[in-house]
């Protein structure tokens, strides 16, 4: 959904559903993202790590109002576990710091673990995390060897199922909270198993609303570029109102919207009684935002899209 151009890059909105190759860092992703559509402003929504693959939903100007949302939702991962050796990073990436033998790590003994593994958990964050420290990314202070005390976070593995055990190799399939380290995950269940582990390949099969069914390459945006101009690759752009298309909705009148965005709360018949929405306006349900319903029932403005959005 392309506007007017500007000397700092083209006013463009919505949101590209990235496959993310192995390799780049999410920064890396933003950056390429935005020599490509030559775009002003773009944001991910949640670090991925350079060894992972698959969804990272990158926000393309009025859609980072939104990003948020989409940084505190729930993911779905992939992920191929090495046993019996652990590394300093806690992935394929890292240095080897360690390797036990593999005994006795049967299907069964692999599920009775897994349980302790699901629900709400404790996690350390790793010292590779994005985690800040004193406004430092930990892996910045782990690559320069100093390692400092993390305060552990509560996380929830909704799933955690074992699908593949082939030798000293498992994957998982993992549906997890915001703020789930599955590299962290992966040592903790190959500690638990006497043979410690790191993760091999990690694949993010969802974040939020979106799914690897929406899933864009870079490969894709150059080849519709070369063919079809910034036209064509506006169009992998999905509108920024599906990054909350999961909400409840509240359909606005022209005048209550009016109220809306003066920033008053306003009483609208049938809203939900609680929790967050996303506000539409008018019979053709144009995305006017999200909202909040108050104790009282009103709805109010929490996020609006900006009058030329």
């Amino acid at each position: 959904m392309a506007r007017h151009r500007t000397r700092k890059g083209r006013e463009i909105d919505g949101v590209l559903v990235l496959d993310k190759p192995r390799g780049m860092s999410s920064n890396d992703a933003v950056q390429r993202a935005k020599r490509l559509f030559r775009a002003r402003k773009v944001g991910h929504t949640g670090s991925l790590d350079p060894l992972a693959t698959g969804v990272l939903p990158l926000c393309f100007g009025e859609a980072t109002k939104f990003s948020q949302f989409l940084l505190e939702s729930d993911k779905k991962y992939w992920a191929r576990i090495k046993l019996g050796v652990r590394t300093n990073s806690g992935d394929a990436d890292g240095e080897v710091i360690d390797t036990s033998p593999v005994v006795g790590v049967t299907r069964e003994r692999i599920e009775a673990v897994l349980a302790n593994f699901r629900g709400e958990i404790e996690q350390v964050p790793s010292m590779f995390s994005a985690v800040k420290h004193h406004g430092q990314p930990l892996y910045k202070l782990a690559r320069q060897g100093i390692e400092v005390e993390r305060a552990s976070r509560r996380v929830i593995i909704h799933a955690n199922e074992l699908t593949r055990l082939e030798g000293d190799e498992l994957e998982l399939e993992i549906h997890c909270s915001k703020g789930t380290y599955v590299r962290t995950l992966a040592e903790e269940i190959g500690d638990a198993l006497g043979c410690g582990g790191h993760v091999v390949a990690l694949r993010r099969r969802k974040a939020g609303p979106y799914g690897e069914a929406e899933l864009v390459t870079f490969d894709a945006v150059e080849e519709a570029l070369q063919k079809g101009g910034f036209p064509a690759i506006d169009a992998m752009l999905l509108p920024i109102a599906t990054a909350v298309r999961d909400w409840p909705t509240v359909k606005l009148s022209e005048s209550t919207a009016y109220y809306v965005r003066q920033g008053q709360p306003v009483i609208v018949p049938h809203a939900p009684s609680r929790g967050w929405v996303r506000l539409m306006e008018g019979c053709d349900g144009e995305f006017m935002g999200v909202g909040e319903i108050l104790d009282d029932g009103r709805v109010a403005p929490r996020r609006l899209m900006s009058a030329h959005g």
